[in-house]
């Protein structure tokens, strides 16, 4: 079953498309990665699967409930961490904790969460003097309150260290494993490509890519690079006949070949190896900066108007 399902999902605010014709489905019990420069609607799209913001058109499934007609269901069996999320309340990080799991009438133990997240320590302390990779972390943990069916995640590693980034990944990992869908919306595309299975990419409002991290670099197409280390020098092996094959270089017993995509060098490494005895192979691929690039037309980083600010004044 769909986690979540969008059909013909479009949020206008007056002359501002944020999200436009939205066809998305997400499957159960795996982590999702939303893209987007900024304006792209992402946050729109959060807000509308939480029904904080109606849709102009559309409709929207979440874990098999009508987010519009019983919105309050589909909250108690997600969880959230917001973009910005902040602590200005005087209470400890204990607190704030015991809040969450009090409001999803759940019955998680605090402490095993509070350690889950790596605040061990800072639990008795009041949560608006953490730094912000503290309060990230606390904010994790209250969205983990309840063990939720759906995580939507906005920019998790905000704040976060080296340390804290790594072990968000495998709390991430390990709830997916145990079926929790993960939506996973972020600018940092090192992140998604990390712990994703999946990736969509919104474009001024649109949904231009769905796919896995290797299925957008094989429909990028262009040129792909692969280099062969052989036992002994990898000359006379008819690698430049080959039809997928565009430059052949060879420097002493490493074999250097460009392709006319990603899926030739499948075809490069059975013909050598056919020929010659391969110790390594060095594949270089497309990155996904380079990919998020082409998906939108360069992306934007708020020099631009952008939508969902735009949407936002209207709303106002």
């Amino acid at each position: 079953m769909a986690t979540i399902e969008t059909t013909g999902l479009t949020k206008s605010f007056g002359d501002v498309h944020a999200v436009e014709d939205l066809d998305l489905t997400v499957e159960e019990g795996e982590i999702f990665g939303f893209l987007g420069p900024n304006g792209a609607g992402k946050s729109t799209t959060i807000n509308l699967l939480l029904d904080f913001i109606r849709p102009t058109s559309g409709n929207i499934e979440v874990l098999g409930i009508d987010a519009q007609e019983r919105p309050a269901a589909v909250r108690r069996r997600v969880g959230v961490l917001p973009e910005g999320f902040g602590f200005d309340d005087p209470l400890l990080g204990r607190e704030y904790l015991e809040w969450a799991i009090e409001t999803k009438e759940a019955d998680d133990d605090p402490d095993e969460l509070i350690d889950l997240v790596g605040l061990t320590g800072d639990a008795d302390r009041l949560a608006a003097d953490y730094s912000t990779g503290m309060q990230q972390r606390l904010a994790f943990a209250m969205a983990l309150a309840g063990d939720p069916d759906l995580l939507i995640l906005d920019e998790p590693s905000t704040g976060l260290d080296p340390n804290g980034i790594q072990n968000m990944r495998e709390i991430v990992r390990e709830q997916a494993e145990r079926g929790t869908t993960v939506f996973f919306s972020s600018h940092h595309l090192a992140e998604v490509e990390a712990v994703c299975d999946r990736v969509g990419v919104m474009n001024e409002g649109e949904l231009v890519a769905v796919d896995t991290i290797e299925g957008l670099r094989e429909s990028a197409g262009g040129p792909a690079t692969i280099q062969l280390e052989c036992a002994t020098p990898p000359t006379e092996l008819g690698v430049a006949d080959l039809d997928v094959v565009t430059d052949v270089a060879v420097d002493e017993r490493t074999l250097s070949v460009t392709c006319t995509g990603a899926s030739a060098k499948v075809d490069v490494v059975t013909h050598v190896a056919e020929r010659a005895e391969i110790v390594d192979i060095l594949s270089e691929s497309v990155s996904l900066e380079a990919l998020f690039n082409d998906l939108t037309d360069g992306g934007r980083d708020g020099d631009d108007a952008d939508s969902e600010q735009a949407a936002t004044e209207v709303a106002q």
